[in-house]
């Protein structure tokens, strides 16, 4: 490879890591703080450990500032940025982030889609969402592969579906919004998580995690 050439490879293994968790949790950057609350309370209650890529990986955001400072100048005196070639150092960013979202989403036994105003909204056609990673994030949720834990025989298999209110913080900024289908996914409310803690013989990870399957799926047979 041309020594001038960056690895795009070696940047996804620097700034996104997989990292070995039990649960994803897709969730709006702007409920960052109660998402990290309820990681701790999955770690503390079950020790099941929790991956929230805005704790773990760098800011895609510097990494596309740090490339264009670097390749992106069209008058770097006058600090005047080239339109196209900002437009490709952000194509090629985002792509390592949607290939490492997706490749963490396969990684992790269970999917948890934290619903608030702050990623759903609602309009006259159904619920909508204005970010494009929860909508990358859930889209490919619903086409993984599903893969069976061999303790385990899921009769029902899906995703998990975690729904929490929160408050609406709207911005002035361009918006688009994503037609979101979440019907593969299964709502989990605050009954089912004190369900689930009731339990305090669960110890062992997977043996959370079964418990939590066996509550919001009836059908569940063990191996």
């Amino acid at each position: 490879m041309d020594s001038k050439t960056l690895d795009g490879s070696q940047i996804i293994d620097s700034w996104f890591p997989k990292i070995k968790a039990n649960i994803f949790l897709s969730h709006s950057h702007n409920d960052k703080e109660e998402t990290i609350v309820f990681a701790g309370w999955l770690k503390k209650t079950f020790n099941l450990t929790t991956f929230i890529d805005s704790c773990i990986w760098g800011y895609g955001n510097d990494l596309i500032q740090m490339i264009d400072n670097k390749y992106s100048w069209l008058d770097k005196e006058n600090r005047i940025y080239s339109y196209n070639k900002v437009l490709s150092s952000s194509s090629h960013v985002h792509m390592m982030v949607a290939t490492a979202l997706s490749s963490m989403i396969d990684k992790t036994e269970c999917l948890i889609f934290y619903d608030t105003p702050n990623s759903i909204k609602s309009f006259d056609k159904g619920k909508r969402t204005e970010s494009p990673w929860i909508y990358s994030e859930i889209a490919f949720s619903e086409t993984v592969r599903k893969t069976t834990p061999e303790r385990i025989k899921i009769i029902n298999e899906s995703q998990k579906f975690y729904n929490f209110d929160g408050d609406d913080t709207p911005e002035k900024v361009l918006k688009v919004s994503y037609e979101l289908n979440y019907k593969h996914l299964k709502e989990i409310d605050h009954t089912v998580l004190n369900e689930w803690k009731k339990n305090k013989s669960v110890s062992q990870k997977e043996k959370a995690l079964d418990r939590l399957y066996e509550i919001t799926f009836p059908k569940i047979k063990r191996l």
